[in-house]
């Protein structure tokens, strides 16, 4: 019996080993052998994660937060992806480690956490990405503790009455805060190689949404008041569109307008944090949303 307690949900449900085992399914919607998408080098991250080779993407299906306008949502909420193998997986990642990958970045990969342990028994020769919601238990990232070298959460919510609505994440703010500073405390400041690539460190992202203004300036506030410069990295993400089921939701079916984005970005510059990136306009495309269409598994 696997009682699953991987994420905050904590669903403590007899999760099955695969979708086709008996068992019960917990919130994640997934059994435990790993689903994957899609596998291959991904240009469209951070310049310091896709450099000029590329970033080894492995993205997951399934997922342990249900964002109502995820812009992956086909593999997300829609089940599309293939279970694999640990053996599988571990070839995989050999795969675009060959091809030049810079480094190996797991999407959406916390509700298969415990396959992912297991696939990096060995030490990979670049840096392993965990490319998370941020919604995160700390006993889960204590088990990944010497396995990743880089942790890439989001910071979607400052706001938990927004990450229930949204996310279905009963307080957000408190676990992902917590979450972000046992990151740090594993990887140290964050290490950047002559080639202007990310070695170690944590990148916290945020996405900005539509008329969540001050959610987002909380967001700021915190990383400005928790980390001094040179500690870690801020990415504040303009590429929001409405996908998945926002239209259920009109106050958020829609791109974040110029205004929004203009008083955000220039909250950020007077926040004191130096250290990041930050996207424009045209990053709020569909043009940057991957063909999930099990390429390289």
């Amino acid at each position: 019996m696997t009682l699953c307690y991987i994420c905050p949900h904590r669903c403590g449900v007899d999760r099955p080993e695969t979708m086709s085992s008996s068992g019960t399914f917990g919130s994640c919607g997934c059994g435990m052998k790993p689903i994957v998408a899609r596998a291959g080098l991904h240009m469209w991250e951070e310049p310091c994660i896709s450099g000029t080779r590329g970033s080894g993407t492995v993205f997951f299906s399934g997922c342990n937060l249900h964002c109502i306008f995820c812009q992956n949502h086909k593999i997300s909420c829609e089940g599309f992806g293939k279970e694999i193998t640990m053996e599988h997986l571990q070839k995989i990642y050999q795969d675009l480690i060959a091809q030049g990958a810079h480094n190996i970045n797991l999407v959406t990969p916390t509700h298969f956490a415990q396959a992912i342990i297991e696939s990096l028994k060995e030490k990979l020769s670049v840096p392993v990405v965990y490319n998370t919601s941020g919604f995160e238990t700390i006993d889960t990232l204590r088990k990944l503790q010497g396995k990743v070298q880089i942790y890439l959460p989001d910071f979607k919510y400052s706001d938990d009455l927004a990450a229930i609505k949204y996310s279905n994440a009963p307080d957000y703010f408190r676990i992902t805060a917590a979450a972000i500073k046992e990151m740090y405390r594993q990887t140290g400041d964050y290490i950047i190689d002559d080639e202007g690539i990310l070695q170690s460190g944590v990148l916290i992202r945020h996405l900005i949404l539509p008329g969540l203004i001050d959610n987002s300036k909380r967001v700021i506030d915190w990383v400005a008041e928790t980390f001094k410069q040179g500690q870690v990295l801020f990415s504040l993400m303009h590429q929001y569109i409405p996908c998945g089921d926002a239209a259920k939701y009109p106050e958020i079916n829609r791109t974040v307008s110029k205004a929004e984005y203009e008083e955000i970005e220039a909250y950020l510059f007077a926040s004191g944090i130096e250290d990041g990136f930050v996207q424009d306009g045209d990053a709020a495309s569909c043009d940057f949303i991957p063909d999930f269409d099990g390429t390289g598994i």
